[in-house]
């Protein structure tokens, strides 16, 4: 090649890598900010980055002769602790990270190398929404990638991490990915803001207050993961993607090289209060149970009332799904309902067992839970649960009753096993409930009701609710020692890591939105 054309190539590829320019760049530092190429540095193995479409560029007519490096998006692929992933990264030094035509064709080229090869997609993403001056030809573009987004829900993992401020458009990709990471300082995520606000509606907000990463993070329940920084949100990246297959048609990275452990862990009947009106910190059974104490949990900071989360038991790698009876007693609200539900399909698309701990009084009661639909949103735990065909083990750890019993994925949900331990009850309701329905006349005729309720429902929980009587009728596959869980489980997940599934043949199943 000719000296001629190395300086040319090399003063194009200096031009591209540029972005916005080193002044634009500082700025970026000076606020804590890496560069869009900064951030994929830091997710992707040294070396093993390979750019595409690095001299792209628009064909817009209003932007005349003007060049935008790499058109505003870095895209390429690269290897992540040795597996491949494809990832792009908004330049928000370039026209704002605004999405024309030739920046959305990028980001639609690389999702369909990721559907071929059959790899994740991770997207950083910064951005202003569509690029103003190419008008419709931006708003096909996102059409576009909304589309992609869409082909590829269920075939492979798709993680969008939000730097930055993402406007309009910019927010319904990520929305239709399966995990957002969010970062606490300089990112923000809304269709419209402030200034829109104020002018159609005349109340004044802030950036933070309808599109900050805490509010998403508790209140909308938009982001999964919140992150301290850009460096953080790529550990977070990297954590995840080291529970996840690659695509729908393998199995997640399970460590299978060592013989289970079954050794009995008597401490776990530590956490079990002696009083079951005392609330138990379901955390304290997860730490126990999974390997390393160690859950990543997902929208931890939403609908608290349930831990969703991804952990291993023996090295095999489980979605782990929990009530946690310190908040709302363990009910399950819209909220959690919405959280468990998306998450166990999730699970489902990608081959990772499920395993369910049961401690629930019920659905949260309440006006504003019925009149905000909380019988279509407690639906949708049992469409997930019972069009589940990967497999699934459930605990009852203490308190099951009435529908969210069956929610929280009991044996006729399809379940793989349902185990009990001694002290749970599985009812149609609790012992006080029941109690005035069953006894009304002995507690009419009784001269001391406080003490005559007491032992009432007490015999209510021999009589009817005991894990035995459920047992002895086929609903309960065994009843054991809260010692014994850990064993239990890991042998049972190792044994059904075969399993196979077919339904009836159908497009997909009605989910109630």
């Amino acid at each position: 090649m000719s000296r001629e054309h190395q300086e040319e190539l090399q003063r194009r590829r200096e031009h591209a890598m540029a972005g916005g320019g080193e002044s634009a760049q500082e700025k970026r530092r000076n606020r804590g900010l890496l560069t869009a190429r900064e951030r994929l540095d830091r997710l992707f193995q040294r070396g093993t980055f390979q750019e595409s479409g690095l001299h792209v560029r628009h064909d817009c007519r209003e932007l005349g002769e003007k060049v935008l490096a790499a058109d505003g998006v870095v895209t390429g692929t690269g290897y992540v602790d040795g597996g491949l992933v494809a990832a792009f990264a908004q330049d928000a030094t370039v026209a704002a990270g605004t999405l024309g035509h030739a920046h959305a064709k990028k980001i639609v080229e690389l999702t369909n190398k990721a559907i071929r090869f059959g790899v994740p997609v991770v997207a950083f993403q910064e951005s202003g929404g569509a690029r103003i001056q190419e008008g419709v030809d931006a708003l096909s573009g996102y059409g576009e990638v909304f589309y992609q987004n869409v082909l590829m829900s269920g075939v492979v993992p798709q993680i969008a991490v939000i730097c930055g401020p993402c406007a309009g458009g910019a927010a319904y990709s990520p929305a239709l990915m399966d995990f957002i990471v969010m970062t606490r300082e300089n990112a923000q995520m809304f269709i419209t803001g402030p200034e829109v606000i104020r002018a159609v509606t005349g109340r004044s907000t802030t950036a933070e207050e309808i599109g900050g990463a805490e509010m998403h993070a508790s209140v909308s329940g938009n982001v999964h993961f919140l992150a301290e920084d850009d460096d953080h949100a790529v550990e977070i990246v990297r954590e995840l993607l080291s529970y996840l297959p690659p695509n729908n048609t393998e199995d997640p990275p399970h460590d299978l090289r060592n013989d289970l452990r079954l050794d009995r862990d008597e401490r776990m009947n530590d956490v079990v209060p002696d009083d079951p009106s005392m609330p138990m910190d379901v955390r304290e059974v997860i730490t126990r149970l999974v390997d390393g104490g160690r859950l990543l949990e997902v929208q931890a900071e939403f609908a608290k009332n349930l831990i969703v989360g991804f952990a291993r038991i023996e090295g095999m790698v489980v979605g782990l799904v929990a009530n946690q009876p310190t908040h709302l007693a363990g009910a399950l609200d819209i909220d959690a309902s919405d959280k468990g539900a998306r998450f166990v399909r999730f699970c489902n698309a990608f081959n990772i067992p499920l395993v369910t701990l049961v401690d629930v009084p019920g659905f949260l009661p309440g006006i504003e839970q019925e009149r905000g639909g909380i019988i279509r949103h407690g639906a949708k735990m049992l469409f997930a649960y019972a069009s589940g065909t990967v497999p699934k083990f459930t605990v009852i750890l203490r308190k099951a009753y009435g529908g969210s019993y069956l929610a929280m994925c009991s044996k006729e949900m399809g379940t793989d096993a349902v185990y009990a331990w001694p002290g749970a009850e599985i009812a149609v309701m609790g012992g006080a409930g029941a109690v005035n329905i069953l006894y009304r006349r002995e507690l009419a005729e009784a001269e001391d009701k406080e003490a005559t309720r007491a032992e009432l429902i007490e015999r209510y929980r021999r009589e009817h609710s005991t894990p035995y009587r459920s047992a002895a009728r086929g609903y309960i596959t065994d009843v054991i020692d809260p010692a014994e869980t850990r064993a239990t489980l890991a042998l049972g997940l190792r044994k059904s890591l075969t399993k196979r599934e077919l339904r009836p043949a159908k497009k997909h199943g009605n989910i109630p939105l």
